[in-house]
């Protein structure tokens, strides 16, 4: 065992809360697909509401599917695709206890409802079989067809209480804000479940990455994609999401977190100025915020002057709101032991390694082996 290897096996575990996996190939949803949505795939294919980006590619040729170089199995398989070398590289050097994986097939922007239903359909199953039950250390987020919330609410309804599913997972370029009353019914299920929405972000989606349409360069794309994430937090609290489902958690993955006390200052005073707009909000947005919201931690804040990040931890107002995700196999991926830019101390490591994490997902309630 290399010196690095044994120093990662000295520390503490970590809850690793954004894990990305894809299909080695496209043909391996197939089987999981009924003859009639298989001839459909095979036929007609991918139709959404942004193709063209799909078409040029989302990142990089010089990064192919947004991966570390060391990420791509020694099988030539895409990154992401082969569970033994996910579990040699990072599962098990690493020390994760658990693992939340993260597909971004795209089905939520089908603009064929009943082909995104089938779609979802077959990705969890597709979890279920190939990772869920290989690997007691992984999770995995229910794929929902979600402008479709009827459709979303029956697959939550068919896999929510399998054990190895730990949350519900939305996009944040959604086609209207998410806390317009159509998405509603998904969150009543997930409240019933017991499970957290995980929102993540994405390149694409049902609208342009700017309220000016899209960026030039990726540069500017990679850079501005919290604000889709601001504008659901702000939807959502605004709705009055929160006082109709008091009991529902939000996480935000990969969007940053550096961007959330500025926010919520923002809101309060607005709140104050404007409360009669929102009746139906008995509370400062702040609170809202930091009762129902999570937020992981990659991409890691790195302030010029290190000592700032203690700062953004002060004005965030809350230890409980931080959770731990690498991001792997992709290129900006954070190793648990280098990603702090600052020593913290040892207590609120662990709150944020796992013990946050363990307060929002339901990791005992089955094991899959």
């Amino acid at each position: 065992m290399n010196k690095e290897l044994s120093k990662k096996k000295q520390q503490h575990y970590i809850i690793d809360c954004d894990i990305h996996h894809d299909f080695p190939s496209p043909d391996v949803i197939l089987p999981y697909l009924s003859d009639r949505w298989r001839e459909h795939h095979l036929t007609y294919g991918f139709k959404e509401h942004h193709g063209f980006v799909h078409s040029f590619g989302l990142y990089p040729p010089v990064s192919p599917f947004a991966s570390r170089q060391d990420g791509w199995p020694h099988n030539g398989a895409r990154p992401g695709t082969d569970l033994e070398f996910m579990k040699a590289q990072h599962l098990e050097s690493n020390n994760v206890k658990y693992g939340i994986l993260n597909t971004l097939f795209p089905v939520q922007t089908q603009l064929n409802d009943e082909y995104a239903r089938a779609l979802a359909r077959a990705v969890n199953d597709w979890q279920i079989k190939e990772w869920l039950e290989k690997d007691s250390r992984l999770r995995a987020s229910i794929i929902v067809p979600y402008e479709n919330p009827e459709f979303a609410v029956e697959e939550i309804e068919r896999v929510g209480k399998h054990p190895g599913f730990v949350q519900i997972m939305l996009l944040c370029r959604s086609k209207e804000p998410l806390g317009r009353r159509k998405y509603w019914p998904i969150y009543e299920a997930a409240e019933a479940y017991g499970l957290p929405i995980g929102m993540h972000i994405i390149n694409g989606g049902m609208h342009g990455n700017t309220s000016s349409g899209w960026h030039s360069y990726y540069s500017e794309v990679h850079t501005s994609l919290s604000p889709g994430a601001q504008v659901q937090v702000v939807s959502l609290v605004c709705e009055g999401v929160f006082k109709r489902f008091p009991k529902l958690r939000v996480v935000l993955i990969e969007a940053g977190f550096a961007w959330v006390p500025s926010l919520m200052w923002r809101l309060d005073k607005q709140y104050v100025k404007l409360k009669s707009e929102l009746p139906h909000l008995k509370r400062l947005p702040s609170e809202y915020i930091r009762e129902h919201f999570r937020f992981t931690t990659q991409p890691m804040e790195e302030p010029t002057v290190p000592k700032h990040f203690y700062h953004i931890l002060e004005h965030l107002g809350s230890d409980d709101l931080l959770l731990f995700a690498t991001d792997y196999p992709h290129w900006d991926f954070d190793d648990p032991l280098k990603s702090f830019p600052v020593k913290i101390e040892q207590e609120l490591k662990q709150k944020i390694y796992y013990k946050n994490a363990e307060s929002i997902y339901d990791f005992k309630k089955g094991e899959i082996r």
